[in-house]
């Protein structure tokens, strides 16, 4: 039996404290290898202006950024506090000349219509509060021809992963967060049936040991 969606906050992380902790984790995955910078450079995304929703504290992006030339990035968080870490993050990274922060959210892109060559996402797809008008949204920002890639935990996933990855994260809040995040995560079909709805075409849909990818196309 498929087990209920249960809905997350989407206020994202705020609090000082568990901030650091996130900072950590994500950290430590970008140290470990295991961030989605080549899934996203496969998927097209490595030339122009591209926006990342839900940077967080910017690693992800950061390392896209150093492995592709000429590009720039816009992150769009919804919290200040992210906002101000990732900031810190880019100048230690020495890309502040390539990188911008604004406060914002996937339904509210502070951006213009057809602006930003590609979007991606990873990690917050469970958090949008509306993601049918979120990926309204992003096709708006988006160029003709510009590719969206979205990372994210799946619901569906195996328990003896959960268990992995419940011991692999540091922190009892963000361990507690993880399982929140996949109870709010969305399984392979609902993700098919949510592009279906969407504007965007050729859409190519992936599931992966512990979530799932997608590719979309605005034509």
């Amino acid at each position: 039996m498929k087990q209920k969606r249960v809905i997350e906050t989407n206020e994202g992380i705020q609090d000082r404290v568990t901030v650091e902790e996130f900072d950590a984790m994500q950290r430590h995955f970008r140290d470990r290898g295991i961030l989605e910078t080549e899934e996203i450079i496969k998927s097209g995304i490595c030339t122009g202006l591209v926006v990342e929703i839900g940077p967080g504290p910017g690693y992800l992006g950061l390392e896209w950024l150093k492995a592709t030339s000429g590009t720039r990035l816009v992150g769009v968080e919804i919290s200040p506090a992210m906002i101000a870490l990732a900031k810190k993050n880019c100048a230690d990274y020495g890309l502040g000349s390539r990188t911008s922060y604004l406060e914002g959210n996937a339904v509210s892109i502070p951006l213009e219509d057809n602006s930003a060559d590609h979007v991606f996402s990873n990690g917050s797809l469970h958090e949008w509060e509306d993601p049918a008008a979120a990926l309204n949204e992003i096709h708006r920002v988006l160029k003709p021809g510009g590719t969206l890639f979205i990372s994210d935990l799946k619901r569906d996933l195996n328990r003896l992963l959960m268990a992995f990855m419940r011991f692999f994260v540091p922190g009892k809040r963000i361990k507690q967060g993880f399982v929140t995040s996949v109870r709010a995560a969305y399984t392979q079909d609902e993700l098919v049936e949510l592009m279906h709805r969407s504007p965007f075409d050729g859409f190519k849909i992936r599931e992966t040991a512990f979530g799932l990818t997608m590719r979309g196309i605005k034509r």
